[in-house]
C-alpha cells in the first residue's frame, strides 16, 4: 500500500515538473568536477573559498584522526566531549566577538536546535524574514512557539511586526545576513536598532557571509560594525570553511542552556574530531585570506554586470550568490540542461526552495574560478 500512495506522489511531483533527482560527482567538489567520466566547471558550490581538499586542511584532519580516531563515539554530555571540540568553540567565540560557542553536526541542525529549544521557552514569539532559510522555518514550527512573518528585508514590515508582538516576554527576531538564493543582504543596522528598540533578541545566520565579509571573514556584522550588537549568531563550517557542521556564538548563559535544553545537541552524536581538527585550520586560513575575498566579490560583481547587460535579472545580490532569475519551471530547466551539455554544472532551482515563479539558476561563485571559467559560462548564456 505504502508504494503505491508513495508512486502516486512522486509521479504528482514529476508532472508539476518538480522532481528532483541526484547527480553523481565522482571527484571533489570543487570549481572543476567530474561527471559521467567529463571535466564540468562546477557554479553549483558553497566551497567558496575554495578550502574542501585544501593540503593543509586535510593534513590537520589526518593530525586528528591520529590524537583522537575518526568517531564522535557518543553525545558530548555522554563522554564524547573532546579537548579538540572545545579549542574549536573557543576560537570560533572570539573570531564571533562572543563569549561562547557550541558545536553542531550540520547547520541545519544548528538553526532546527536553537530555535526549537528558545522557542519553547514559555511566552516566546519568533520574528522570521519571509525568505529565511528552511531550517530557520523548521526550527520555528517545531518550537510550537508563535510566528510573526515580515516582509523580506523590508524594515517598516519588521517594526510593525515588532509592535504587534509588544506583548510576548520573550521576541526572537531572526535572519540570515546574506540570503542563501538570493545574495541579498538584510540592512543590519536598521535591524539591530529596531531590535533593541523593540526588546528583541536578535538572532543572525551567517552561513553565507562567514569567511566573505568583514575583517578576517568574519561575517556581515562586522564589516557593518554591529557585531556586538547582535545577541545570537550562527554559522556553518561546510560553506566558506570547506569542513563539516555548524556552531552558535552567543552568551555563556545561552550556550549553558542550549547544552541543558538543546534537544539536537544533548541526543546526538559529537561532530568527528576530523571535522573540528579540519575546522581549526581552516579558520587559521580564513583569517589570511583578504586577497581571496577580493578576487571573488570583484569576479561576482563582474558577472552580475555582464548577466544584467545581456538581460538577466539577478535581483539585489551584492555577494558570491547570482540568482538567474528565469520565472517559469520549464524555462530554468532548459537553460540547466543547455548549460550541462557545455559541461557546466549548475542545477535548477525550483519551489518550494524559492517562491512560485522565481524558479533560477544559482551562480555560486567560488575562489577557485578562473577569469575564464566565467567567462564560458556567459558566453553560452549569451548565446541562449
Amino acid at each position: 500500500m505504502l508504494d503505491d500512495i508513495l508512486s502516486e506522489k512522486l509521479s504528482a511531483i514529476k508532472e508539476s515538473g518538480l522532481s528532483r533527482k541526484l547527480r553523481l560527482i565522482s571527484s571533489s567538489p570543487a570549481a572543476k568536477v567530474i561527471i559521467d567520466n567529463k571535466k564540468f566547471i562546477n557554479f553549483s558550490s558553497n566551497n567558496y573559498l575554495d578550502l574542501s581538499g585544501s593540503k593543509e586542511i586535510n593534513a590537520a584532519a589526518c593530525e586528528a584522526v591520529e590524537k583522537y580516531g575518526f568517531g564522535g563515539t557518543s553525545s558530548r554530555l555522554v563522554g564524547g566531549h573532546l579537548s579538540v571540540h572545545e579549542k574549536l568553540e573557543t576560537a570560533l567565540a572570539k573570531f564571533k566577538n562572543k563569549k561562547a560557542a557550541l558545536l553542531f553536526a550540520s547547520g541545519y541542525q544548528t538553526n532546527l536546535g536553537v530555535l526549537s529549544a528558545l522557542g519553547s521557552i514559555e511566552n516566546t514569539c519568533i520574528i522570521m524574514d519571509k525568505l529565511n532559510h528552511a531550517s530557520l522555518w523548521d526550527g520555528a514550527k517545531l518550537s510550537k512557539a508563535r510566528i510573526f512573518v515580515y516582509e523580506h528585508c523590508d524594515m517598516d514590515s519588521f517594526e510593525s511586526v515588532l509592535k504587534r508582538a509588544k506583548d510576548y516576554k520573550l521576541k526572537l527576531a531572526v535572519t540570515e545576513s546574506v540570503f542563501s538564493m538570493d545574495g541579498d543582504f538584510v540592512p543590519l543596522q536598521d535591524f539591530t536598532e529596531l531590535c533593541l528598540k523593540h526588546d528583541a533578541v536578535s538572532i543572525l545566520d551567517e552561513a553565507h557571509s562567514t569567511g566573505i565579509f568583514g575583517k578576517e571573514g568574519r561575517g556581515l556584522a562586522d564589516e557593518y560594525g554591529v557585531s556586538d550588537k547582535i545577541d545570537i549568531t550562527i554559522g556553518t563550517l561546510s560553506k566558506a570553511f570547506g569542513a563539516q557542521g555548524g556552531f552558535v556564538c552567543a552568551s555563556q548563559s545561552l550556550i549553558d542552556y542550549l547544552v541543558n535544553k538543546c534537544r539536537a545537541f544533548i541526543y546526538t552524536t559529537a561532530v568527528s574530531p576530523a571535522i573540528a581538527g579540519a575546522a581549526l585550520k581552516s579558520l587559521e586560513i580564513i583569517k589570511k585570506s583578504g586577497d581571496k575575498r577580493a578576487m571573488l566579490l570583484n569576479n561576482a560583481k563582474y558577472l552580475k554586470e555582464k548577466l544584467v547587460s545581456i538581460g538577466f535579472k539577478t535581483g539585489d545580490s551584492r555577494s558570491q550568490i547570482i540568482p538567474v532569475i528565469t520565472g517559469g519551471i520549464e524555462q530554468t530547466e532548459k537553460l540547466s540542461k543547455i548549460l550541462f551539455k557545455n559541461f557546466i554544472f549548475a542545477p535548477s532551482i525550483k519551489p518550494p526552495t524559492v517562491p512560485e515563479s522565481q524558479a533560477r539558476i544559482r551562480i555560486s561563485l567560488t575562489a577557485g574560478h578562473a577569469k575564464s571559467d566565467i567567462e564560458k559560462l556567459l558566453k553560452i548564456i549569451k548565446m541562449i
